[in-house]
């Protein structure tokens, strides 16, 4: 596909967001943003909820792809999650599909697997193709929206790249990150990768560094043209001496998804 000119950015005040605003860029791509809440320092961007059909319609139009970084990051009462995530994805694929747009790169999770076993040294890496088991109502918004993707395919030829995201943060904040930890710069490259792939119609990839202490498989990522540069590894000797090594008797270490298979951090807002 030939990069994409112009790419609507959901979600554009939010952590993921303001990373991608100041690293897309580098690629060539001019961004029309949309959050709900302003967006600091950027007058034109679109502030709307994804509830607001009309709103969202005219922020699709014209554009060559979405990134779709928008919604509730953490666990929340359904009805949140609901009306962010679930309602607020199909409105988007909507828009996307009376105005056009043909293609979505949608923020998926690793919360849409999360209460899969972490592998073991010397076991092999969670393949994209494992089954479902979301951890939380988040999780199960992000397992909605993969099959969504799926629909807006099959039915309407509209392509999508799910990608199931770990923990993309300037620095690892965790022993149990150490395997999922996703660079900002290669979150860039991936979703960079996500944008101009040929002919993907609807694919999940896992969305990580190439961290030595990796838990899932990046080949289909890396068929997307996705190059990797970084790794969690020099974190690992600081965070283990601060938290300690991973519990095999802890539910939170040993599953994909974290603290959120038995704690998970609620939305504050």
């Amino acid at each position: 596909m030939p990069a994409p000119r112009t790419v609507l950015l959901t979600g554009a005040a939010g952590r993921l967001g303001t990373q991608m605003r100041s690293l897309l860029p580098e690629y060539g791509y001019t961004l029309r943003l949309f959050d709900v809440r302003p967006v600091g320092g950027e007058p034109d961007a679109i502030t709307a909820d994804l509830a607001d059909t009309g709103a969202l319609r005219e922020a699709v139009r014209g554009v060559d792809a979405i990134l779709h970084l928008a919604g509730i990051s953490l666990e929340a009462p359904f009805e949140k999650i609901l009306k962010s995530n679930i309602e607020g994805t199909y409105h988007l694929y909507e828009a996307a599909r009376r105005e056009g747009v043909p293609r979505i790169v949608f923020a998926s999770s690793n919360h849409a697997v999360g209460f899969t076993p972490a592998p073991r040294p010397g076991e092999p890496l969670i393949p994209v193709d494992t089954p479902r088991r979301p951890d939380t109502f988040y999780g199960l918004s992000k397992s909605f929206g993969e099959d969504l993707a799926q629909l807006y395919w099959d039915r309407h030829g509209l392509e999508t790249v799910s990608v199931r995201i770990g923990a993309c943060f300037p620095e690892p904040n965790s022993v149990r990150n150490l395997s999922v930890w996703m660079s900002p710069a290669d979150g860039a490259r991936l979703f960079h990768a996500a944008l101009t792939a040929e002919g993907v119609g609807h694919t999940v990839v896992h969305g990580s560094s190439a961290n030595t202490r990796l838990w899932w498989d990046l080949s289909g990522a890396r068929a997307l043209g996705y190059d990797p540069q970084d790794d969690s590894e020099p974190y690992a000797e600081k965070l283990i001496a601060e938290q300690g090594d991973l519990d095999p008797t802890d539910p939170a270490h040993i599953h994909l998804g974290g603290r959120f298979v038995n704690d998970p951090p609620i939305w504050p807002y």
